[in-house]
């Protein structure tokens, strides 16, 4: 049969299997059990999984060995059968092929080492290299070497410089995994990656893991733009993990992949599979499609790319308590803070929100932690040149009690009086993964320290600050979570902790939205008296809903809202009028609306605000 490199040269995509773990663990295998070792005690469940993924029309299946270095092996006592489980695992896997009578490649695969590499770790870059090698020299016999879901260029680095110096004649795969943000978990872009991963000299790269289908031909088209002379390896997770019901549940069905798998081979993608949470099913629809779809044309590579002031303390309640109090329906807007010192086109959108009668601007605090100017400065910079009030968005993570009670002092003094208390994105998903994530306090418990410290006039240690403070604090909450008791347990404390309104995720079924109040008034035998902004995530596209439907954790889509974003002649319009038909529809329950714009569509945000009021 034709080797590795020879099938790349094929106008249609080769297609590789999808994940053994999550099908390894649908056979009763827990996830605290070494895989690995399957290929010596249970080699029938690994068969199972290679077998079903070449019925399902695989081209390339992985040997399970994703995680049988010494290193990993080590923390199961399990290093001294390193080289015995890979060659096991080589041998298996080319008794299915043969069994199957069909022209199937096997990959060897190799993942990270599971320690880290100096400097970050104690792991020296020659040991590394050493331990890749003794994985890699016991699975010699595959048809090429795929080194995947790595996180550390270096490592990945000197696992090509091991597979290279010890099976040269074959091929490598090289890919890595990014975060939420586009960049490695140390930090790398996609074009760093591309560049590097082609000059240590992989024949081919690319990116696995990670989220869905939507952000990995992302992450490929700015692989492909650094490096548009390589060939490209692509196998997304089947949408980013979600924790139901104390399992690991992934969103993306089969029809998505089947919808995507078009859009990789039109990106340039040469090899296209699937990673955690696909499944056999997956790979078909992939399979069913690239068989009957027409020759697809690669698309050509593209090569392009405050001043503060004193405030006074305000006696008062803030604008929006007092709107709130009054029974009037609230208009907030969220709006993220600039990557750099301009703020111009934030005061020119801000100022277009006002004039459509939003009441209240909300200024993300380092969305994604991702690098942005301190929210702190937004606040007072919207504040002072527009002239409408804002709402803080304040986490908890990343700061101990010091910083929390300078920040909330900080923030007073520059005249910001309502807070959104939030736990905050993770900085390993970030710019800086390696920045200090923890945190003293959560979001309960911050708003406790507000309401029943600061705003009393004591510090978290009960020594007197002077004058207490008038903060009009917010809590987080989910209307439609899968959990709903453990939510209803979550805002029974938060509302203990004194919090004074609440900011919801995306909404699109209204009707749902307010049986989550319902119950929660039949449990505790009084209706939710504090006011609710319900979330409004105007729909862009038939790609944006389809993304949020598949990919994004605690979102719902109704199929008949999904019919009608498919069949609209635009879409983004259609998307308005579901949006203000949503907030006609949450007046008759709510005390207001928190509506997030997408891709700074403010424009429409001020339509649905017009329309609405």
């Amino acid at each position: 049969m034709p080797n590795f490199l020879q099938l790349l040269q094929s106008p249609t995509p080769l297609l590789a299997d999808g994940a053994m773990g999550t099908l390894l663990h649908t056979h009763g295998v827990e996830h605290t059990h070494c895989f690995d070792e399957l290929n010596l005690t249970d080699p029938a469940k690994v068969a199972d999984v290679h077998r079903q993924y070449i019925e399902a029309g695989a081209q390339i299946i992985l040997t399970n060995t994703f995680g049988a270095n010494r290193y990993k092996l080590h923390k199961h006592g399990l290093d001294e059968k390193t080289a015995e489980i890979n060659r096991a695992a080589v041998a298996l896997a080319r008794r299915v092929v043969d069994a199957s009578f069909k022209d199937v490649l096997v990959a060897g695969d190799v993942g990270p080492l599971g320690v880290r590499l100096a400097p970050y770790g104690r792991v020296q870059p020659n040991e590394a290299r050493e331990a890749f090698a003794g994985q890699i020299q016991a699975l010699a016999g595959v048809d090429l070497i795929v080194i995947e879901t790595m996180t550390d260029l270096y490592e990945t680095v000197e696992a090509i410089a091991a597979a290279k110096a010890t099976l040269p004649e074959t091929p490598v795969v090289a890919t890595m995994t990014f975060t939420r943000d586009d960049r490695t978990l140390l930090g790398d872009d996609p074009a760093k990656v591309a560049k590097s991963l082609a000059e240590a000299g992989a024949d081919v790269i690319g990116v696995n893991c990670s989220g869905g289908p939507a952000q990995l031909i992302r992450i490929l088209r700015e692989m492909r733009r650094a490096a548009p002379e390589a060939r490209l390896w692509v196998k997304p997770n089947a949408g980013w993990p979600e924790h139901v019901g104390g399992r690991v549940m992934y969103a993306a069905a089969p029809e998505y992949f089947r919808d995507y798998v078009l859009e990789f081979w039109k990106a340039g993608a040469n090899v296209i599979g699937g990673c955690c949470g696909t499944t056999p099913e997956h790979i078909a629809a992939m399979r069913n499609t690239l068989d009957s779809a027409p020759a697809v044309t690669v698309e050509p590579v593209s090569l392009s790319a405050v001043s503060t002031g004193d405030a006074e303390p305000a006696e008062v309640p803030s604008e929006l308590a007092q709107k709130l109090a009054s029974g009037r329906f609230v208009f907030a807007v969220e709006m993220d803070p600039p990557r750099g010192l301009a703020t111009q086109k934030l005061v020119a959108a801000a100022s277009l929100l006002k004039e459509a009668g939003a009441d209240v601007i909300d200024v993300a605090d380092s969305p994604m932690a991702r690098m942005r100017m301190s929210a702190w400065a937004v606040c007072n910079t919207v504040q002072r040149k527009v002239e409408i009030e804002t709402t803080l968005h304040f986490p908890t993570r990343g700061r101990n009690l010091l910083r929390v009670q300078g920040d909330l002092l900080a923030a007073h003094a520059l005249g910001i009086r309502n807070i959104f208390v939030v736990m905050g994105d993770p900085t390993s998903i970030g710019d800086y993964p390696e920045a200090a994530d923890n945190y003293d306090l959560v979001p309960s418990g911050l708003i406790k320290l507000i309401k029943q410290g600061f705003n009393a006039g004591v510090d978290h240690s009960g020594t007197s600050i002077g004058q207490p403070t008038s903060f009009f604090a917010g809590s987080a909450l989910n209307l439609c979570s899968p959990q709903p008791e453990t939510e209803i347990k979550n805002l029974k404390r938060k509302l203990k902790a004194g919090t004074d309104f609440f900011l919801t995720q995306p909404i699109y079924d209204a009707e749902k939205a307010r049986a989550f109040l319902q119950r929660f008034a039949q449990e505790t035998g009084a209706p939710l008296d504090k006011p609710v902004l319900v979330g409004i995530l105007p729909l862009a596209s038939v790609r944006h809903a389809n993304f949020l439907q598949n990919e994004v954790p605690g979102i719902v889509i109704p199929e008949s809202t999904m019919k009608r974003i498919e069949s609209a002649e635009s879409a983004s319009a259609e998307g308005v009028k579901i949006a203000i038909e949503l907030i006609q529809q949450i007046k008759e329950w709510g005390q207001g609306v928190y509506i997030m714009p997408q891709f700074h569509r403010y424009d429409l945000v001020a339509e649905i605000i017009e329309a609405s009021k």
